[in-house]
């Protein structure tokens, strides 16, 4: 029984994938606009984060589309299909969960931050308009 209820769950996201890419693509919101410096000071600043995310995972659209009004230039990470990530993330925050910001600060030291409501409240408090 459980194989059948595993297999039905596949088939629904196969199909479900499709639409829920297509939907994130047309309801991405605009950039924010920024003065060149500004916009040049935020990508520095986006050198230091990686999201690791699945393609379809909808925490994982919704924190892109926050990443998207932004403007913001993080790295993507799909910790789905690359193993090497899958295993970056299992190591570095213990658990292969997403989304998950990787944060490294000035010093180096490095700060995992899973669930997307927390994700897009760090990114707005960092790179909101002031």
């Amino acid at each position: 029984m459980r194989i059948l209820i595993r297999y039905f769950f596949r088939g629904v996201r196969v199909l479900l994938a499709p639409v829920m890419l297509i939907s994130e693509k047309l309801s991405t919101p605009k950039a924010v606009e920024r003065t060149p410096e500004e916009q040049e000071r935020v990508d520095a600043a986006c050198q230091q984060l990686a999201l690791y995310q699945f393609r379809t995972c909808p925490f994982c659209i919704k924190v892109r589309k926050e990443i998207a009004r932004l403007g913001l230039a993080i790295e993507l990470r799909d910790a789905q299909l690359d193993p090497a990530h899958k295993q970056a993330l299992l190591e570095g925050g213990g658990k292969v969960k997403v989304p998950c910001l990787k944060i490294t600060d000035e010093a180096g030291q490095v700060t995992w931050l899973y669930e997307s409501d927390e994700i897009n409240r760090w990114l707005h408090q960092r790179f909101g308009a002031q």
